[in-house]
């Protein structure tokens, strides 16, 4: 349990006490009720929920402000959002310069950023991680609802200054309203929102409420519910590839006189049209509240997250868990059922502003989340796999009064991991993670010349007593920026940086089958720190009427952290064992917006996008999984209330592919919206229709594991409503 563990560390105890009372006179802190047992997923997948977006304002993150020349930040919120709103936080941010998804199912999927995943890039809320288990398998679901989210931005490059090492390739940070922003001048605050599709029968609904006691407290209540069937495919559920191997390996067993199963081979290559087992349905609710006094506030809420979804098998991969001669001849192959996930999360969150006036520092932010998360997987009625994380993680920030051009932040960041998995596929032993880290960032402004000096220490200590495991490491990342602003607002910079990251616990110690990646895993417990240099040259801001943002960035990476086949075989599966060598990321990614037309009652706005990674390891050997070049053109007409979008995004094949890795074709993606804002000059009301993918194209993601057998959906109807008052 994470109390036990943390009563043995008083470090951690002195760091949370010290946060929670710096941003108020008293804080109290109730413990998350117990994880209930395990419950089955429902065969149907009928039930569940989703929450909301609305209207308050938020202020942005400190980390979107101060990283502003030292790494590229995206912004999503507003129609955009709404437009591109999906279940998981992978799927929502697509369309933007530098980010793909792992899509390993319609329940399951992380944001990938230029090509970085997994153990590269942290999820955050309102900058503090998640405190699952996303990042162990890409199987398993990110804990954000994106539904509640007010905002998302995306951090390209060195994020790892400020939110730590596992945010070594980029950080995303969802802003929600779970502790309310700011004060109310109104009686009450109500967002909902809602909306239908075709493709998965998507049905969900939410409301979120923000009601004011007295001048000083605000008080927050949300809940959401979610539910999409089996998801709708153009074409087969194989790939061409794959396809082709099911039906020779048909062949060859109609050859040796087995019919049946030829004819099971071939209904499986013949699947079309439904991709099965690919149903969610997820519901989430948050209560919370701000006291507010002057420039200072204090807030803390509770949450709950709940999902289940189906979990798409690799065609002919049964569990390999069961014990040599379970499988009997002309008997089905041992663990060939359904697998499904269940997973709950208990959340309790904190954070406070302490304004301190005029002197050195002009305010103390603090931010402390809890997270006590169970995790299931099923297979058919049966529990297989149980993965269990108790967490905290807790943060304290100084901000400095800027004075004769200088500004900048100091802080502190502490994380606690208690990791336990057990049952079939316990893959990785139980473990402990402890992180504690001090970073500052640094800013200083001669006339049209900004200089970004940012630096972080962290120590990692990974133990598992069960393997008489116990480990520390040391890791220093820094990183310098220069840029200059010319008179009209576009701004040209160059950046450098050392990033270091410890290995994970999952890299240390896995030693078992995993399913979702379809291998045999095998860690090395004598992996050190990896560390990565970065040179990034962009130019950002105004382009005449537009924007324009065009970055060049190269990292070189020594003792890169990876997976490998080795060429053996256990339990049915193919050996992958991690290993360290250098390691060469380059990309391009930029994004124009100009208005082609302007003028009274009528714009006309054309979005360019593109980006493209090459990955290599030092001998030229491809990394896995790496993004194709895309290229996202789109026209957008505002005329009073209407907004019409259509747009188009081209994904190149991906052959230059890792050994035992299968190449991906191109596709064209078309979309077209457009968006009916009913009340006179106001936002507040906004009816969406769309289309996604109007000409039904086969679509698959080469940075997924499961591409050759979990395509994305077919032509897509949505209509979506999002309302404030």
């Amino acid at each position: 349990m994470l109390y036990r563990s943390i009563a043995n560390r008083p470090l951690a105890l002195s760091i949370a006490t010290v946060l929670c009372a710096a941003a108020a006179p008293a804080y109290a802190q109730t413990a998350p009720a117990p994880t209930p047992a395990p419950r089955p997923v429902p065969d149907d997948f009928h039930d569940r929920r989703v929450a909301t977006t609305g209207e308050i304002v938020v202020t942005a993150a400190a980390g979107l402000e101060q990283l502003d020349v030292l790494a590229g930040v995206s912004v999503m919120e507003g129609d955009e959002l709404q437009r591109n709103l999906a279940g998981q936080i992978g799927d929502v941010l697509t369309s933007l310069p530098g980010v793909s998804s792992t899509s390993f199912s319609p329940g399951a999927s992380r944001p990938v950023l230029r090509g970085f995943s997994g153990e590269r890039v942290r999820v955050l809320v309102d900058g503090i991680g998640t405190i699952d288990v996303s990042n162990t398998s890409a199987d398993h679901a990110t804990t954000i609802d994106p539904l509640t989210a007010e905002r998302i931005e995306v951090l390209r490059g060195p994020a790892v200054l400020l939110y730590g090492s596992q945010a070594i390739g980029g950080a995303v940070n969802v802003i929600d309203k779970r502790i309310p922003q700011r004060r109310l001048d109104e009686h009450l605050h109500l967002d909902v929102i809602g909306a239908l599709d075709t493709a998965s029968e998507l049905r969900q609904g939410g409301a979120s409420l923000d009601v004011p006691v007295g001048e000083r407290f605000v008080f927050h209540v949300d809940g959401a519910y979610s539910r999409t069937d089996d998801v709708e495919i153009p074409g087969f559920v194989l790939s061409r590839d794959l396809r082709a191997d099911v039906l020779a390996d048909a062949a060859e067993e109609e050859a040796e006189g087995h019919l049946d199963e030829a004819a099971e081979l071939r209904e499986l290559a013949d699947t079309r049209g439904v991709l099965p087992n690919s149903a969610t349905e997820t519901w989430s609710a948050n209560a919370g509240f701000a006291f507010f006094e002057g420039d200072s506030n204090l807030g803390a809420s509770f949450g709950i997250y709940d999902t289940a979804y189906g979990v798409p098998t690799r065609p002919g991969a049964g569990h390999a868990h069961g014990e040599e001669g379970e499988e009997e001849e002309g008997g089905e192959e041992e663990g060939a059922e359904t697998v499904s996930i269940g997973l709950r999360q208990y959340r309790a969150d904190m954070r406070g502003r302490l304004a301190l006036g005029d002197g050195a520092f002009s305010a103390l932010n603090t931010r402390v989340g809890f997270s006590d998360y169970t995790h299931t997987e099923f297979e058919g009625d049966e529990v297989g796999t149980v993965f269990e994380t108790k967490g905290i993680e807790a943060r304290a920030v100084l901000e400095q009064n800027r004075r004769g051009g200088w500004g900048g932040s100091t802080g502190v960041q502490y994380y606690f991991r208690d990791f336990d998995a057990f049952g079939a596929e316990a893959y990785v032993p139980k473990n402990d993670t402890e992180q504690l880290a001090i970073f500052s960032l640094q800013e200083f402004d001669v006339g049209p010349v900004h200089l970004e000096v940012a630096g972080r220490y962290e120590t990692t200590d990974v133990e598992s007593q069960v393997v008489g495991f116990n480990r520390s490491f040391d890791t220093f990342s820094g990183a310098l920026g220069l840029a200059y602003e010319t008179a009209g607002g576009l701004r040209f910079g160059v950046s450098g940086s050392r990033a270091a990251r410890a290995p994970s616990a999952e890299e240390l110690l896995s030693n078992g089958p995993h399913i979702a990646t379809q291998a045999f895993e095998i860690g090395d417990p004598d992996l050190t720190v990896e560390t990565a240099w970065g040179l990034e040259g962009y130019a950002r801001g105004a382009l005449g009427a537009g924007t324009v943002s065009l970055a060049v960035f190269n990292s070189w990476f020594d003792d890169y952290i990876y997976l490998a086949e080795t060429g053996g075989e256990e339990d049915g599966l193919p050996v992958f064992a991690y290993r360290q060598g250098d390691a060469r990321y380059f990309g391009v990614e930029g994004e124009i917006s100009y208005p082609l037309v302007q003028s009274d009652g009528f714009t006309l706005r054309a979005d360019l996008r593109g980006d493209y990674v090459r990955a290599s390891l030092s001998d030229g050997t491809p990394l896995p999984r790496i993004p194709p070049l895309r290229l996202l053109g789109a026209l957008e007409a505002g005329t009073g209330p209407f907004d019409v979008r259509g747009e188009v995004q081209w994904f190149s094949a991906q052959d230059r592919v890792a050994p035992f890795e299968t190449p991906t074709d191109g596709f064209t993606h078309v979309n077209a919206s457009i968006a009916w804002k009913p009340l006179a000059g106001s936002s507040n009301l906004t009816l969406l229709a769309q289309v996604d993918n109007v000409f039904d194209s086969e679509v698959r993601r080469h940075a997924s594991f499961t591409k050759d057998f979990v395509p994305l959906a077919g032509r897509n109807f949505k209509l979506s409503l999002r309302a404030s008052f």
